[in-house]
């Protein structure tokens, strides 16, 4: 199952587990936040304990049943980990290959080779929005994710200075451009123009992965100056192997997953008939689980074998792969957990009651709707398949532009200030080894300026065109 489907199911209409009012269920949230975050940062409780304990406060604060609470928790986690448990999984044995067959390192040896000094974050951000362009952001965090420490690694750069730019193009990428599946959704809710969507959505993003990519990371390295974790390098091999990989091979594997998926979007924009075999048989190559399944079988051949690896070493190195993410998974999904108690306790519903009495510009009153949803339930996709929503009827009396304009403003909003309750915040502090509070002034921060340097150029184009 895909992030899409997942999130989907997840922002569908349910019956909410309370009936709770307004106020008992704002102060359901904080407290519920506060327990995960004083048991994490005053207590040293593991992550995923903290997590499922948070889950089950705010279940208890606003009243639920507790085997009702437990539901919603398990059931977060399972869909969760159902949609990007496996893509860790892969995209860590797809690094694992790349590690030990020599390939990661001539990949990084050209990286430092071509870019360096001041160019190197610009490198990644470019790197990180064309890779991020058709992927899932999960995906995109475990392709690039491995290569960012080995360069801040190798090339002695702060971990901020190189992973925030990295960072900052999957995210807008995922928030704002065609054919993410929230920008999709929201097309086709308030029937804008994919084209005219697409070209704005272009035009908004790159301003915005500048703010927010190279230019903040100068001040995110300023106040989290940490070293990119061991655990998570792949270690140096070239040493120890007669022959490596080649840099082409290496990165036409990497990009397989990239090209699948990007074949897939441009199918299903140029096509659009779920009937059609063509249509049908990209839908499956296209879709992460393939696409990714497809780059490990392929670096089978193109990694390993030129490496001078046998089939004995295949088992192995899978096991190797996979050890370290166990931690990761888990505290994903908890985080998944955490988020569907909060839609089943009827949170996003009492955001959407509340919001409709809002008398603001459309643009402005989209944009606010997707960030209360977001900071309530965790997910981006959500807040855009809610507000999107809500707002359509604004967008029968707006032109082409502006009804574009409008999926844009939901986009924006829907990215801002990541938390507790998003399972990303966790593989973001989980993969650069960080705390929590230097999650939150990293990560967080970075997504908030995301969200409102988007919402600024949209309001700013609306008064031009």
């Amino acid at each position: 199952m895909t992030r899409l489907s997942v999130e989907l199911l997840a922002a569908d209409p349910v019956e909410p587990i309370t009936s709770a009012g307004h106020a008992q269920l704002g102060i359901a949230v904080l407290a519920g936040i506060a327990v995960i975050v004083l048991l994490i940062t005053q207590f040293k409780l593991h992550a995923f304990l903290s997590l499922t304990i948070g889950s089950l406060a705010l279940g208890a604060f606003a009243g639920a049943p507790l085997d009702k609470a437990i539901a919603s928790f398990t059931t977060g986690l399972g869909t969760t980990v159902a949609g990007v448990g496996v893509l860790i999984a892969l995209g860590a044995i797809l690094g694992k290959m790349l590690a030990d067959s020599g390939g990661a390192d001539q990949i990084v040896d050209t990286i430092l080779a071509k870019a360096g000094g001041r160019s190197m974050p610009w490198a990644m951000v470019l790197i990180a929005s064309v890779i991020g362009l058709p992927l899932f952001f999960e995906v995109g965090v475990v392709l690039l994710i491995p290569v960012v420490l080995m360069v801040a690694k190798r090339g002695n750069y702060s971990l901020m200075r190189i992973g925030i730019p990295a960072l900052a193009g999957l995210s807008v990428m995922h928030g704002l451009v065609p054919p993410h599946p929230g920008p999709l959704v929201a097309i086709d809710a308030v029937q804008a123009n994919l084209g005219v969507t697409l070209a704005l959505g272009v035009l908004v993003a790159i301003p915005t992965v500048i703010i927010a990519g190279p230019l903040f990371s100068r001040y995110a390295a300023r106040w989290v100056d940490v070293p990119a974790p061991d655990k998570m390098i792949p270690q140096r091999v070239s040493e120890d192997l007669d022959k490596r990989p080649g840099f082409g091979a290496t990165l036409a594997t990497i990009l397989l997953p990239v090209v699948l998926m990007l074949s897939k979007a441009l199918v299903d924009i140029v096509i659009d008939d779920p009937e059609n075999t063509t249509q049908r048989v990209f839908d499956v190559i296209g879709s992460p689980l393939i696409a990714l399944l497809a780059s490990v079988i392929v670096g089978i051949f193109t990694l390993l074998r030129p490496a001078g690896f046998g089939r004995d070493r295949l088992t192995p190195l899978v096991e190797k792969g996979l050890a370290p993410i166990a931690g990761i998974l888990l505290i994903v999904g908890a985080g998944g957990g955490f988020k569907q108690t909060l839609i089943d306790t009827g949170v996003g519903a009492m955001i959407l009651d509340i919001s409709k009495d809002w008398s603001i510009p459309a643009l402005l009153l989209a944009w606010l709707i997707a960030v209360a949803i977001r900071l309530a339930t965790g997910s981006a996709t959500v807040a855009t398949v809610s507000a999107a929503g809500l707002v359509a009827p604004l967008a029968a009396d707006m032109s082409t532009t502006h009804t574009a304009l409008l999926v844009l403003a939901i986009g924006a909003g829907s990215l801002f200030f990541s938390h507790v309750n998003d399972a990303g915040f966790w593989l973001v502090k989980e993969y650069f080894g960080l705390s929590v509070g230097q999650t939150l002034k990293t990560w967080s921060v970075m997504e908030t300026i995301i969200s409102v340097v988007a919402g600024g150029l949209v309001l700013l184009l609306s008064l031009i065109i």
